[in-house]
């Protein structure tokens, strides 16, 4: 089950039924099963605090994922900070939007076991956000020919 809730923000605009099946489908090209996951939104006081108080960083960022998978199935929560995403997308002139939705999926991508912090993982990383939200695109296209 993917379970959204908020801390301190208002719920983003998105399609909760849609991020699901895109999950699910996401986690299955890995070879993974989605088992529980929590998405947090929230503002960066928060995302400070909990960075704070669980990884010893004293900074901003746009998600923290706590894993709690096992084998194949995949569990964890994500916060994540629509401040940073915002200032993030206003950074690297994107849309909010697309920004919100490689975040949401950048966390699920370290649950399916990929990494961003070593040499060339950050272009791996990259490349599997760009595939999954090509893949976003097809399940929005396919939700609007049938409506």
């Amino acid at each position: 089950m993917i379970s959204f809730a908020t801390d301190n923000v208002k719920m983003p605009p998105i399609s909760r039924r849609l991020i699901r099946e895109w999950v699910r489908l996401v986690a299955e090209s890995y070879g993974r099963v989605e088992n529980g996951i929590g998405y947090l939104f929230c503002d960066d006081d928060r995302i400070l605090e909990v960075n704070r108080q669980f990884l010893g960083h004293d900074y901003y960022t746009d998600i923290i994922t706590f894993d709690y998978s096992s084998g194949r199935k995949i569990s964890g929560d994500l916060y994540i900070s629509l401040d940073t995403v915002r200032s993030n997308s206003e950074k690297f002139g994107t849309d909010y939007s697309e920004e919100l939705h490689r975040v949401i999926i950048h966390g699920v991508l370290h649950l399916c076991g990929i990494n961003d912090k070593g040499p060339g993982e950050r272009a791996k990383m990259e490349s599997a956000e760009n595939k999954a939200l090509e893949l976003l695109k097809k399940l929005v296209e396919n939700e609007n020919k049938e409506n």
